[in-house]
C-alpha cells in the first residue's frame, strides 16, 4: 500500500472535513443559502487576511484575481511597477503588457528579494508610476519579500501597492491594513486548504475609487465594479463555484480556530525544519530570503532533480515540485501550506533522505531527520501545545461522519504532543492516566465511547 501525500506548493492537501462538506447535496445558487454561504465566507476572508477592507470572491485561480486588479487599478494615463523576481512576477508584467498598460517591469535576480531601498529609488527615478504591483512570497524561488517596509516606502510616494499574496496568505505574517496594502490577492489552493478554483482581493478605499472611475478597463468577467455591487448582496455577477464556497466556509473555520498567529507559527517551524534538514544532509537552500510557505533546495552533484522527484512519488506517494523556467532541473521544492503539519514535515524528510542515499548521495543517514525534529522540539513547548485553540478543539473532537465522540481523537492529541510532555509518563497516558487525567480527565477504555 502507497499512501499519497501532497507537497506541491499548490494546489496543497485539503482537510477531509473541507472534502466531506463539498459532497454534501447543494442548492441553486440564486438563494438565500448561498447568499449565507458568501457573507459567511467573505466575513472569514476579513479574520485571515486580518483587515477591515472588502473582500471580493471570483471564481477562478489567483492569477484571475490577480488580473481583476492589474486591470481595475490601472487607468488611462496610470503607470504600473512590476517588481519581478521569478516565475511569477513575470507573470504580473506579462498581463499588463497583454492589455496594453503602461507598465514598467523590473527585474530582479531570482532568488532575491527586493529591498525598501531598492523601491525607493526606483520610484524617485520615475515619479509617474502610479501603482506597484509585487510578490509578496514568489512561489518559483521560494522567496519572501519584506513587504511591511515595501509598503511604508510605496505609501510615503503615495502610490497603490497591489501585492501577489497567493502563497503568504494564511501562512506568512499578513497585516495589509497596518502595512499600507490596497489590493491583496489570493487563491484558495495554497494555505486556504481548497482545491483550486476560487480567487480573492481585499481591495482599500483608496483602491476602489480608482477602480470606480477606471471607464476603459477592458474587462468584463473579471470586472471589479460588477463583482463589488454584486457582493454587497453577498452574491456574485455570474454563476459561482459554489461548492468551493462552502468548502471555503469550512476550512477558514479550521484556521480561525487555529487562530492565525499560531498557523503562522506552525508554518515557520515546518520551513525551518525542512531548511535545517536540508543543509544537515548536504543540500543547499536556494533562496537568500527564503519564504516559509515554500522551500527549494538543490540537488547534490550527480543527482536530478527529476530523479528526486520521481523516487518521491514512486516509492512514498509524495508529490514535489520542480523549478520552473531558468530554474529547471536545479531545484526542487517542497510546500509548507495547506493541512499539513511538523510530523508531516519530518515523514517527508526521511522520505528524501531514503530517496538521496538511494540514488547514492553520500550522508550521514538520518542526520536530515535529527536536525528536523530538533527544531521542532525548540519551537514547539509542552504549555504552547495545551495552550493552542487547534490542539485543544481535538480533545473534543467529534468524528465528522458519525458525530460521535472517540477515543480515536484524544489519542491523536496524545500521540501529537506526548513527545513534548517531558514527564517520562507516554505509557501511562495511552491507557488514560497522570498527564491525561492531569488534562483532559481519563480516556476510555479501548473500543468504548465517551
Amino acid at each position: 500500500m502507497k499512501k499519497f501525500r501532497l507537497f506541491t506548493p499548490g494546489p496543497c492537501a485539503v482537510p477531509e472535513e473541507v472534502l466531506v462538506e463539498m459532497a454534501r447535496p447543494f442548492r441553486h445558487h440564486r438563494t438565500d443559502w448561498f447568499k449565507g454561504l458568501m457573507k459567511e465566507a467573505a466575513a472569514q476572508l476579513q479574520q485571515v487576511l486580518l483587515t477591515r477592507n472588502d473582500v471580493i470572491i471570483i471564481t477562478g485561480s489567483g492569477t484571475a484575481a490577480a488580473e481583476a486588479a492589474i486591470i481595475g487599478c490601472n487607468p488611462a494615463g496610470s503607470k504600473l511597477l512590476t517588481i519581478e523576481g521569478g516565475k511569477f512576477g513575470e507573470r504580473w508584467g506579462e498581463i499588463a503588457e497583454q492589455f496594453g498598460l503602461n507598465v514598467v517591469r523590473q527585474p530582479v535576480d531570482w532568488g532575491t528579494a527586493p529591498t525598501p531601498e531598492l523601491v525607493a529609488d526606483w520610484l524617485k527615478k520615475d515619479p509617474a508610476i502610479t501603482a506597484v504591483m509585487l510578490v509578496h512570497s514568489e512561489t518559483s524561488t521560494a522567496t519572501a519579500c519584506d513587504l511591511a517596509a515595501i509598503g511604508k516606502v510605496i505609501n510615503s510616494a503615495g502610490k497603490l501597492l497591489l501585492a501577489d499574496c497567493i502563497t503568504s496568505a494564511g501562512a506568512l505574517p499578513l497585516k495589509p491594513d497596518q502595512w499600507g496594502v490596497d489590493v491583496v490577492v489570493t487563491g484558495a489552493q495554497k494555505s486556504l486548504m481548497l482545491p483550486p478554483g476560487l480567487g480573492f482581493l481585499a481591495v482599500s478605499e483608496r483602491a476602489w475609487k480608482v477602480i470606480e472611475s477606471n471607464k476603459s478597463q477592458h474587462a468584463y468577467y473579471l470586472n471589479l465594479n460588477k463583482a463589488r455591487k454584486m457582493a454587497k448582496e453577498n452574491d456574485t455577477p455570474f454563476t459561482p463555484a459554489h461548492l468551493l464556497v462552502r468548502g471555503l466556509v469550512k476550512a477558514l473555520s479550521v484556521l480561525l480556530e487555529e487562530g492565525m498567529e499560531n498557523v503562522w507559527k506552525r508554518v515557520a517551524t515546518m520551513a525551518a525544519a525542512t531548511r535545517a534538514a536540508g543543509q544537515a544532509i548536504g543540500l543547499k537552500v536556494f533562496s537568500k530570503s527564503p519564504s516559509d510557505s515554500v522551500t527549494a533546495l538543490c540537488p547534490p552533484a550527480g543527482i536530478t532533480v527529476k530523479d528526486i522527484r520521481n523516487e518521491l512519488e514512486k516509492r512514498y506517494g509524495i508529490e514535489s515540485a520542480g523549478g520552473q523556467d531558468q530554474l529547471k532541473g536545479k531545484i526542487f521544492r517542497l510546500g509548507h501550506m495547506g493541512y499539513v503539519d511538523e510530523m508531516d514535515t519530518v515523514l517527508a524528510v526521511a522520505a528524501l533522505e531514503q530517496v538521496l542515499y538511494k540514488l547514492g548521495h553520500k550522508f550521514e543517514l538520518g542526520a536530515g531527520v535529527s536536525a528536523a525534529q530538533k527544531v521542532i522540539a525548540e519551537q514547539v513547548k509542552p504549555a504552547e501545545l495545551w495552550t493552542a485553540p487547534a490542539l485543544r478543539s481535538q480533545i473534543a473532537r467529534r468524528d465528522f461522519v458519525t458525530g460521535v465522540r472517540t477515543r480515536s481523537a484524544a489519542q491523536l492529541l496524545f500521540e501529537r504532543v506526548h513527545q513534548y510532555c517531558g514527564c517520562g509518563c507516554a505509557q501511562a497516558c495511552a491507557v488514560g492516566s497522570v498527564c491525561w487525567s492531569d488534562r483532559v480527565g481519563p480516556l476510555p477504555s479501548p473500543g468504548k465511547r465517551r
